[in-house]
C-alpha cells in the first residue's frame, strides 16, 4: 500500500485576518456566503492575500484539485493500492476514503472542500482533522518517507519508483503549493529528499508520473 501526501497544500478557508478585506467581502456577497467559509483563492482574493504570511504558497485550490485528480484517476488508485492525504498549509489533514473519486468539475470540488473544511467530518468519503505534518506521518506509520523536491538528489523516475516499491508501506510526499519549498518542519520529517527532473514541475505532473511509474514497478516487482 502506497501512502501519497500533498503537503502544505494551498487549500484553506479564508483566514480570519482578511475576512473583512473588500476583495473578500465582495466575493462573499457575490456567492451569498460567509467570508470565512469560502476557499481562499488568489483569482479573487489576490489583493487581500498580500498581508498573509507565505502568501506565494497559498490560495491555489485549483492546483490542489488538479493534483488530486492526477492520483485518483489512475488504475493503481482505483485498485485500492493508494491512500491519499491532503495536508493543508494551516495544518488540516483531509484523508480521502479508499477509491473515492474527486469531482472533475472545479466548482463541485470547491463546494465539496468548503463543506468538508467547515464541518470537519470524521467519517464518509472525506475525513478531516487538525494535524501538523509530523502528526500525520505518525498516524500513517510508513516504512519510509520520500519527499519530492528540487532540493533533493536527482534520480530518474524509474529508479525512484523501484526504490519506493522495495520498501514496506512507503509514503511519497509532494508539495501541494505553487511556489516555494517545504517548510523546515515538513522537510525534517522526510527520510529521503529526491528530485525526479532537472526542472521544477507542477504538483499534478509530478503526481501523475510518479504514481504511474510506481504502478509499473510494483507489477514488475511482484512478477
Amino acid at each position: 500500500m502506497l501512502s501519497f501526501v500533498f503537503a502544505e497544500s494551498a487549500l484553506e478557508l479564508v483566514p480570519r485576518e482578511i475576512c473583512g478585506h473588500p476583495a473578500v467581502a465582495s466575493d462573499a456577497s457575490r456567492r451569498g456566503m460567509k467570508a470565512g467559509e469560502m476557499l481562499l483563492d488568489r483569482s479573487f482574493h489576490h489583493t487581500a492575500m498580500a498581508k498573509l504570511l507565505d502568501s506565494e504558497k497559498r490560495g491555489r485550490p485549483d492546483l490542489v484539485h488538479a493534483a488530486m485528480l492526477s492520483v485518483t484517476a489512475t488504475p493503481f488508485y482505483l485498485e485500492g493500492r493508494v491512500r491519499l492525504f491532503v495536508h493543508t498549509y494551516p495544518g488540516t489533514v483531509i484523508e480521502v476514503a479508499e477509491k473515492t473519486r474527486i469531482p472533475k468539475s472545479y466548482l463541485r470540488f470547491r463546494g465539496l472542500m468548503e463543506k468538508a473544511l467547515v464541518e470537519e467530518p470524521t467519517g464518509g468519503l472525506l475525513r478531516v482533522r487538525k494535524a501538523r505534518f509530523p502528526e500525520l506521518v505518525k498516524t500513517i506509520e510508513p516504512g519510509r518517507v520520500f519527499g519530492l523536491t528540487v532540493r533533493g538528489r536527482l534520480e530518474g523516475i524509474p529508479e525512484f519508483a523501484a526504490n519506493v516499491v522495495a520498501m514496506k508501506d512507503p509514503c511519497v510526499v509532494v508539495g501541494g503549493f505553487p511556489h516555494g519549498h517545504f517548510s523546515a518542519e515538513v522537510e525534517k520529517t522526510m527520510d529521503e529528499l529526491v528530485r525526479i527532473d532537472s526542472r521544477p514541475m507542477e504538483a499534478h505532473v509530478v503526481a501523475a508520473r510518479v504514481v504511474y511509474e510506481i504502478e509499473k514497478a510494483t507489477k514488475g516487482f511482484n512478477d
